[in-house]
């Protein structure tokens, strides 16, 4: 019997939120094509998935920070006979600091990965999409994206872009049978988080009820994503949040987050 799972492309699904998302679409009768720099961490996931689910699961190692690794991926998708219904644009990067003491080198991979990497892939993979009459794009963004957050500068930004373009994408593509979806999450308790935590006071000072489990992001953004809901923030405290930023005047929300910013990183 021939099967008619559809198959998803995760980045950054070594590890985070990216794992548990793939882990989420095998456990939904996807198979998967798993991309990340850690070849044993994916493969290690990856017979986790067939084991559990029997899903098919193309592991494919690469680095997305390398200006031409959108191109080289899609050709190995394309030579390898790989059909993508669903992409799932997770692969980030997260700075902490001043802007001016970050290195210039780190600021250009951040926007590499975070933001040429995913509109590349968006825009290789997606005509293919429309073509077919069905798709689904789910991009990881941030509560970040709807404030600006001192100290956490250009990592804001670049989620910031990332909504915009998922929001205006979702109505360029109304009446094609394809969906794009940001998944906005908090902090949520990874390897990134822990990391940033013990390097950065500002970590260290976010309140509990505002972190994030990552199993359960996963599965909202998974929810989310196969409903064709534009936008979703997990947790009540986020959305709580997110929703209060974008009432109050933006000068107040710059500044208190302003004051905020400046007091972790002088400190």
């Amino acid at each position: 019997m021939a099967r008619s799972r559809q198959t998803a492309l995760v980045t950054g699904a070594s590890r985070g939120i990216g794992l548990a998302l793939a882990r989420q679409f095998a456990s939904h009768d996807h198979d998967l094509v798993l991309v990340a720099r850690g070849e044993d961490e994916l493969q290690a996931l990856a017979e986790d998935c067939r084991r559990a689910h029997r899903s098919r699961v193309h592991v494919l190692p690469m680095d997305l920070v390398a200006p031409d690794a959108s191109a080289k991926l899609v050709q190995q998708l394309e030579d390898e006979g790989l059909e993508v219904q669903v992409l799932v644009n997770n692969a980030g990067l997260m700075d902490m600091g001043a802007f001016a003491e970050i290195g210039v080198g780190a600021h250009e991979r951040l926007l590499q990965l975070n933001v040429v990497a995913l509109t590349s892939l968006t825009r290789r993979l997606l005509p293919a999409m429309i073509e077919r009459g069905r798709g689904r794009i789910l991009n990881v963004a941030s509560t970040s994206s709807f404030q600006p957050v001192p100290s956490m500068a250009l990592y804001a930004a670049s989620k910031a872009f990332v909504l915009s373009l998922s929001e205006s994408l979702s109505e360029e593509l109304k009446g094609t049978s394809v969906t794009v979806t940001a998944l906005c999450p908090g902090f949520t308790k990874t390897a990134m988080y822990d990391r940033a935590r013990e390097e950065h006071e500002v970590a260290r000072r976010i309140p509990g009820l505002l972190l994030s489990d990552v199993e359960e992001v996963a599965k909202q953004g998974y929810q989310a994503c196969m409903a064709g809901d534009v936008v979703v923030v997990p947790g009540l405290a986020n959305r709580a949040m997110a929703s209060a930023v974008q009432l109050y005047p933006r000068w107040l929300v710059r500044t208190v987050n302003g004051m905020i910013g400046r007091r972790t990183t002088r400190s």
